[in-house]
C-alpha cells in the first residue's frame, strides 16, 4: 500500500476496521484502486487507515459480504467544513449580516465637530455641510474628499479666513479661523453734556468740550455740564463775531446723588429645607405615556420636592422616541422663622441696596443708606430708606444749527 498525502481540498476520512486480519481489508481496497495511507495495526483484530472522502461509497460496497466491521473516526478537509457550515445556516446568515452591518456603520458619519468659531458662524458652516450632504448618518463613501470640502466652505462662507477639515474614523473635525472685521465707529454728531439728575459734583473727566461746572458744584437736572460749542478769539471780541467750532462733548461727571425708596419686610418667614431623605424612581417615557421600571411606590412624605431629569435614548446616533426619566423625590420640612425688629431693618437695607444697584448698573457706587422712617403693623416692618450714590450723571444733548 502506498502512503498518499491527503489534500485539504479533496477531504479525507480515518476509518477503523474490526475483524480477523484487518490489514487484508485495506489491501483489498488498494488493489481495487482505492488509495489508502497511514495504515496502523492498533490491536490483533483492529486496524486504522486513511482514505479519500469520495471513495467511501466504494469502500462500503466492498465491505458487504465480508466479516469486517468499519467505523469512521475522523473527517477532515474543505468539503467537511462546507457541510458543517451549511448545517448551521442561521449562524452563517447572522455572521454575514453582522459583517455587512459593521461595514456599513463603519463607513457612515456619526459625529461632526466644529471648533474655534462663533455660534453664528458655526450655524453657517453646519448649513453649508448639510447642503454638501455631510450630516450625521450620511454615507461617508459618497462624500467629497476633505480638501474639496475645505475649498467649498471657504468659497461659500465669506466670514471664514481658513478652515481645516479632517476625518478620523466616523467623525469629521472642522477647525475654523474667523475673519476679524474692524468696523470704524461713526463719529458722533456735535452735542452737549447735561445733567440727568440733581447732584453734587465730586469728580470730572472731560475729554472733549468746554466744562461749565466745577467740583463741589450743585447741579439740577437739565443743567449744562459740558458745552459742545467752542468759541475762539480774544475775551473782548464780540460773541457773534468770534469764530466758533462744534464738537461732540465727551466725558464723565461723577456726582453724589440721592434716592428714597420704600421696602416692606415680613416679621415671619416660611422656609423649606431638605431633610436628607430621598427616593429614586426610574421610568421609560413614550410621548405622554410613562412606564415605571423602578420605584413603583410613592414615598409617604408629608411635603416633598421632585427633581425630574430626562435623557433621550439613541440607537447608534439616531434619537429614538423614547426618553429615560429619572425622578428624585426629596423629603422637605417647612420651618417658620420669626425676625426681630433690628433683623428686619438690616434685611430691608440690603434689599433696598440690591434693588437700586440692579437699577443703576455696576458702575454706580452706593455710598450709604439711612432709615428715615419705620413702622410695624400686620406682622410687617415698613421702612423708608434714604440712599446716597456716586454715579455718572451725564446725558447727551444734540447741538442743532440754531443752537
Amino acid at each position: 500500500m502506498r502512503q498518499i498525502q491527503a489534500t485539504f481540498l479533496t477531504g479525507y476520512v480515518t476509518i477503523r476496521v474490526y475483524g480477523g486480519y484487518p490489514e487484508r481489508f485495506f489491501q483489498k481496497l488498494s488493489l481495487n484502486g482505492i488509495q489508502i495511507w497511514d495504515v496502523k495495526k492498533e490491536q490483533e483484530m483492529v486496524c486504522t487507515g486513511k482514505m479519500r472522502l469520495n471513495d467511501v461509497k466504494r469502500m462500503r460496497s466492498f465491505r458487504r459480504g465480508t466479516h469486517y466491521k468499519v467505523s469512521f473516526q475522523d473527517k477532515k478537509g474543505l468539503p467537511i467544513m462546507i457541510n458543517n457550515i451549511l448545517r448551521k445556516r442561521a449562524l452563517v446568515i447572522a455572521l454575514v449580516m453582522s459583517a455587512a452591518l459593521v461595514f456599513i456603520l463603519s463607513n457612515m458619519v456619526w459625529k461632526i465637530e466644529i471648533n474655534n468659531v462663533s455660534k453664528e458662524l458655526e450655524e453657517k458652516i453646519d448649513t453649508s455641510l448639510s447642503k454638501y450632504g455631510i450630516r450625521e448618518g450620511s454615507w461617508a463613501l459618497s462624500l467629497d474628499a476633505p480638501n474639496v470640502i475645505q475649498r467649498k466652505l471657504i468659497e461659500d462662507i465669506p466670514d471664514l479666513l481658513w478652515i481645516g477639515v479632517s476625518k478620523k474614523g466616523t467623525t469629521y473635525f472642522f477647525e475654523g479661523v474667523e475673519k476679524i472685521v474692524v468696523e470704524e465707529e461713526e463719529a458722533p454728531s456735535p452735542r452737549n453734556l447735561i445733567a440727568s439728575k440733581n447732584g453734587v459734583i465730586e469728580n470730572m473727566y472731560v475729554s472733549k468740550g468746554l466744562p461749565l461746572v466745577h467740583v463741589n458744584d450743585f447741579v439740577n437736572k437739565g443743567d449744562l455740564l459740558v458745552a459742545g460749542e467752542l468759541q475762539f478769539g480774544e475775551e473782548d471780541d464780540e460773541e457773534d463775531s468770534a469764530p466758533k467750532s462744534k464738537v461732540a462733548a465727551d466725558g464723565e461727571i461723577i456726582a453724589r446723588t440721592w434716592y428714597k425708596t420704600t421696602v416692606t419686610v415680613p416679621m415671619k418667614t416660611n422656609t423649606e429645607k431638605l431633610t436628607g431623605e430621598h427616593k429614586r424612581q426610574y421610568a421609560l417615557k413614550f410621548g405622554e405615556t410613562k412606564l415605571p421600571i423602578w420605584g413603583f411606590k410613592k414615598p409617604d412624605y408629608q411635603t416633598m420636592h421632585q427633581d425630574i431629569q430626562e435623557h433621550p435614548l439613541y440607537f447608534l446616533k439616531w434619537k429614538l422616541p423614547i426618553t429615560f426619566q429619572k425622578t428624585i423625590i426629596s423629603e422637605t420640612e417647612q420651618k417658620t422663622e420669626t425676625r426681630t425688629r433690628d433683623e428686619a431693618m438690616q434685611i430691608g437695607k440690603k434689599q433696598a441696596t440690591k434693588e437700586l444697584q440692579l437699577q443703576l448698573g455696576p458702575k454706580a457706587e452706593i455710598v450709604s443708606s439711612k432709615v428715615l422712617h419705620e413702622s410695624v403693623g400686620r406682622g410687617k416692618v415698613k421702612l423708608i430708606i434714604y440712599l446716597t450714590v456716586k454715579e455718572d450723571i451725564t446725558e447727551t444733548q444734540p447741538l442743532t444749527q440754531g443752537d
